[in-house]
Order: C-alpha cells, then sequence, then structure tokens
C-alpha cells in the first residue's frame, strides 16, 4: 500500500498568494520562485513600466485639457456633423486603462520587494499591449487634429509644477525601500552598485528639479496686478445657447466688462451672430427649411433667419451638461431664442456700458455683400449708437479706411505681432489664443501699452496663471466659474518656496539614509529560511525539470513503511542534507 503525506507544513500566506496569483496566475507555493527574473520577462516589466509612464502623460493631458473641451467637440462636429460629448469615451477608457495599468505596477513592485520572480501571465501582457496601441493611436491623433492643446501641458505645469515635484519626490522616497531590499539581498557587487547609482541619479535630479520649475504665481504678494478683467464669449453659453440675447444678459449678470460674438452677414446686408458655417448645430434649419440645411448661414437673407429657433438645441444636447441646473422659466426662455443681430449686441452692450469685441467672417464671393461687408456691419454699427470707444475692431482687411470712418473704434489684431509693428499700424489691443502668448510676452506687452486679452480661460486654475503673468483680461466661456475666483488659487513668495524646497529634500534624504540603514541591518539579521529556499538555493544547479521533480517530492514523498525522511529525498537528488 502506497501513503502520501506533506513532507513540511507550511504557513499560508495569503497576500503573497494574491499577488502573485492576480499578476501571473501563481497561487500555489510551489509554482512561485525566488529565480532571478528572465529577460522576456525584464522586457515585459519595461514595457509595463513605459505603458504606465506614457498613459501618465496621456491621463494628466485630458485631465488639464478640460478647459478646452468644448472646443475639442467642436472639431469633431466639423469632421462628422454630429454634436456629442467626445470626451466622455474618451476620459472613461483613459482612467480605467490607467487604473488597470497602474495596478500592474503596483503588483510587480510588491514582487520586487519580496523578492519574487516576475512573471507576467499571458492576458496581461495582451492587456498591456492594448493599453499602449491605444493610447499611442490617441497620440498621434490628437497631435494630427488638436496639435496646438499639448501646449496646455507646460502651461499646466506653472500651476501644478511645485505640488508635483513634491509628489514625485514622496514617491521616489518611498521606492527606496525596495531598492535598499534589493541592494541588501544581492550577491554581486556590481549589482548592488549599478542599482544604488541608477536610484542616487534620479533621486539627485528631483532634489535639483526646482531650478528649472518656473511659474508667475511664485512672486511678491505686492507685485500682483489688478485681477484680470473678463470678456463673456459668445455670452455665457454653459449657462444659456451661444451668440443669443439671453446669453449675453447671462453673461452680464455675472459681472463680465465685455462681450464677444463671432459675426457673419446675411445677403440683405444684415449683421448677424453665428459661430459655425451652417446654422445646423445652434438652429432648427433642418426642420425649417429641410432643403438649405447645409448651406452656409450668410447664404440666408435676415426674414429667413428670424423664422429659426435658436434655443431648443440647447436644452436637447445639453453641451455643457448644465440644464439641469436651470429653472424652468429659464428654461421656457431658452426656448424661445432666435437669431440675435449684430445691432441687438451692440445695443445691450451700449446700455451696460460694456465692451464689444467680435470676429467677422467675410462672406463668400458669390455672396451680394462680398464687396460692401465692411461698411455693412460699420454701418450697423452706428444704427446702434453704440459709443465707438466700446467697440474692438479685430479685421485687417481695410483697417486704413475703417480707421476714417470711424476713428474711435479701439483697432484690435488677432494675429500675434511685435509691439512695434502694432504701434505702426495704430492697433492698441492684441486678442490670441492663451497658448500663444508666453509670460515673457505678457511682460513685453505691458510694457508698450498692449492690452492683451486671452481666450479662451475657463478653469480657475488656467485664470490663476494668467493673472499672476500680468494679463489685462480674458475671454471665458465660464464667468460664472470666474466669478468665484477672487484671488489667484495660490501665490507663493520666492524665499518660501525655497525654504519649502529645501525642507523637503532634507527630509527626503533622511528618510533614504535611515530605509537603506534599516534594510542593511534587517537583511544581516536573517539567518532561517524555508525548505523550498534551501533546495532551490543549492550550490548545484539542476535543470529546472530535475527542480520540478524536486517540488514534487518535496510536497508528496512516497514510503515504503509509511514513514519518509528527508534525508532520502536529498540523497535522491545529489544533495548533502547537512551541508546544506
Amino acid at each position: 500500500m502506497v501513503k502520501h503525506q506533506p513532507l513540511q507544513v507550511y504557513e499560508r500566506q495569503l497576500c503573497l498568494s494574491c499577488i502573485t496569483g492576480i499578476y501571473g496566475c501563481r497561487w500555489k507555493r510551489y509554482q512561485r520562485s525566488h529565480d532571478d527574473t528572465t529577460k522576456w520577462e525584464l522586457l515585459w516589466s519595461l514595457i509595463l513600466l513605459f505603458t504606465f509612464c506614457l498613459l501618465l502623460v496621456w491621463f494628466y493631458f485630458w485631465w488639464e485639457a478640460h478647459n478646452d473641451y468644448n472646443e475639442f467637440n467642436w472639431f469633431l462636429y466639423n469632421r462628422s456633423g454630429v454634436w456629442s460629448d467626445g470626451t466622455v469615451p474618451i476620459l472613461a477608457t483613459t482612467a480605467a486603462g490607467f487604473t488597470y495599468i497602474a495596478f500592474l505596477m503596483v503588483l510587480a513592485l510588491c514582487h520586487i520587494a519580496l523578492g519574487q520572480q516576475l512573471n507576467l501571465h499571458w492576458l496581461h501582457k495582451i492587456g498591456v499591449t492594448a493599453a499602449l496601441l491605444t493610447t499611442i493611436v490617441g497620440v498621434i491623433s490628437v497631435n494630427q487634429t488638436w496639435g496646438q492643446e499639448w501646449d496646455v501641458i507646460p502651461i499646466s505645469l506653472q500651476a501644478t509644477g511645485p505640488f508635483l515635484h513634491i509628489g514625485a519626490l514622496a514617491a521616489v522616497t518611498a521606492l527606496s525601500w525596495i531598492v535598499a531590499g534589493q541592494v541588501a539581498r544581492a550577491e554581486k557587487t556590481m549589482f548592488q552598485v549599478v542599482v544604488v547609482l541608477l536610484y542616487l541619479s534620479v533621486l539627485l535630479g528631483l532634489y535639483v528639479m526646482p531650478l528649472y520649475i518656473t511659474s508667475p504665481c511664485i512672486m511678491e504678494p505686492t507685485s500682483l496686478k489688478p485681477r484680470p478683467e473678463v470678456i463673456g464669449h459668445q455670452g455665457a453659453p454653459m449657462l444659456a445657447p451661444e451668440n443669443t440675447l439671453w446669453s449675453f444678459q447671462r453673461a452680464l449678470q455675472m459681472n463680465v466688462t465685455g462681450l464677444e460674438a463671432d459675426v457673419a452677414i446675411s445677403t440683405d446686408g444684415v449683421p448677424f451672430l453665428i459661430h459655425d458655417r451652417t446654422l445646423r448645430r445652434t438652429t432648427d434649419v433642418e426642420k425649417v427649411f429641410p432643403d438649405r440645411q447645409m448651406e452656409e448661414a450668410s447664404l440666408f437673407n435676415w426674414t429667413d433667419l428670424q423664422q429659426l429657433n435658436a434655443g431648443q438645441w440647447f436644452l436637447k444636447d445639453d453641451p455643457f451638461w448644465m440644464v439641469h441646473t436651470l429653472s424652468q422659466h429659464e428654461k421656457t426662455l431658452i426656448a424661445n431664442q432666435s437669431v440675435c443681430s449684430l445691432e441687438q449686441l451692440l445695443k445691450l452692450a451700449s446700455y451696460h456700458n460694456s465692451t464689444v469685441v467680435f470676429r467677422l467672417r467675410r462672406p463668400p464671393p458669390d455672396h451680394p455683400c462680398y464687396h460692401s461687408w465692411i461698411n455693412d456691419t460699420l454701418q450697423a454699427v452706428e444704427q446702434s449708437g453704440v459709443p465707438q470707444n466700446l467697440v474692438m475692431w479685430t479685421p485687417d482687411e481695410h483697417r486704413a479706411q475703417v480707421r476714417q470712418l470711424a476713428p474711435g473704434l479701439i483697432q484690435t489684431s488677432v494675429e500675434k505681432l511685435s509691439p512695434q509693428s502694432l504701434h505702426q499700424s495704430g492697433i492698441s489691443r492684441l486678442l490670441l489664443r492663451y497658448n500663444q502668448a508666453s509670460t515673457q510676452d505678457i511682460s513685453d506687452f505691458s510694457e508698450n501699452h498692449i492690452n492683451l486679452t486671452l481666450y479662451t480661460v475657463n478653469e480657475p486654475w488656467l485664470y490663476s496663471v494668467l493673472w499672476c503673468s500680468g494679463v489685462s483680461s480674458v475671454s471665458s466661456e465660464a464667468p460664472h466659474i470666474l466669478r468665484r475666483v477672487p484671488y489667484p488659487i495660490w501665490l507663493m513668495r520666492p524665499h518660501g518656496y525655497c525654504l519649502m524646497w529645501v525642507s523637503v529634500d532634507l527630509v527626503s534624504f533622511a528618510v533614504v539614509i535611515g530605509i537603506f540603514i534599516f534594510q542593511k541591518y534587517r537583511m544581516s539579521g536573517m539567518h532561517s529560511y524555508n525548505p523550498e529556499q534551501i533546495m532551490l538555493s543549492a550550490a548545484v544547479r539542476r535543470s529546472s525539470r530535475d527542480i520540478s521533480v524536486m517540488k514534487e517530492k518535496l510536497i508528496f514523498s512516497e514510503v515504503r513503511n509509511g514513514v519518509g525522511s528527508a534525508e532520502e529525498l536529498y540523497a535522491d537528488n545529489g544533495y548533502d542534507f547537512y551541508a546544506n
């Protein structure tokens, strides 16, 4: 009769089993190994690390790009012809992928800390590959369609850089526990030297990184300039349909100092407000004029435009996820909005003594007003009765003629030129996208008495950075949000930042030294090994097949008289039991 009995009773290691099981599907003790990780698995570990870093940057990009989500959705609309919030699936997949890869990274670090062999399961390898390829495709797509948005990363680092530096330093300091453990366990001096040098290089780089971190918010509070004025870009499009009278009225309720709009000219010479080339997105033209829905908006006459509803789409599409916050009275007002003319906007601005800046789009060549578009617009300005010093004129065409006919208009350029060129052209204001002006540019324009307005600024962090940079005004789709920013989010004196920097570095260095000393003492005091470690660390290297046989014999031994010994098991495989 053959009997089987366990040679060794092992203590259950639930945590270790979960770590190795989830990472490499090695749930059993005999499946785990303390051998060195193979080169193939080291390659996959590097791929996992690269995917994590890429997804971290990708996730940070989309987090900070929240300021321009509406712009991204508009780009998608121009390509597909269907309005939808394209950021939702991107954010969902990015968050899921980053969480998954970060979880695998944590498991890999746990393997290293516990001295376990890295062996990523093939299903995880497929998942890592899918996450990597998807992210690369996303980066390429954004680079081709929305390349200017990459500038948000260096701009946002002016607001987040000092705090990200502290977070990165804390993470690398915590990694010293794993690094010190690897160095203490290693038997090769060369390996120990390489690991320590690599780690210290990264740590030293983080220690001196504040030398390269620049932020306009690191300044003396007494040098802070007045709060930038806020101009309602298309009114308050998050609270009401863009370019409608109610949208501009809502913006004025948020204490904006100016209004910005996009202007086209109808076939009968009436300038009206519209952002898109067609009327499909912001009116019910598909219902009223189904045969003309793809025509350019400027090919409609004013009588036809007045028949269109310009508010119901807002309640239906809810482009900013804000409709649920509106009262029933506001929804009723929105549902009855119509296309707004430039003259109506100017009268409203004149009543509230607010500045108006508009971008005038020239009609197509076959348009009746192709040659008279400037005069038609100037006529609308004159008929509105608005003071000329409240109107910012942006078209570059026939600027000299405009200056003669309406000398009181504020000449404004939408093209970045040198202060000298602007003065020579008689231009006193500049309207640029926020990524087109650096902190130095803002300072130069201010010194040369050029009022700079940057668009589109919706996030408090961006508003704070531009405030500290000295911008005089910003154009925003979210005046109700910026209204709640009475002071920059953070402002730090230079000597206070230096003190924080040095203190954090000293604390980190002390912690790292303490961890290395403790790990050295801890490892030197460990003298006991379990039987599995003894067999797998034997002086004589066996083939992988022999080791598998040994593991099986370690768990179950066949005995003749119901009693077996470990000495026999070692002797069968050519080992000296007592020597080990």
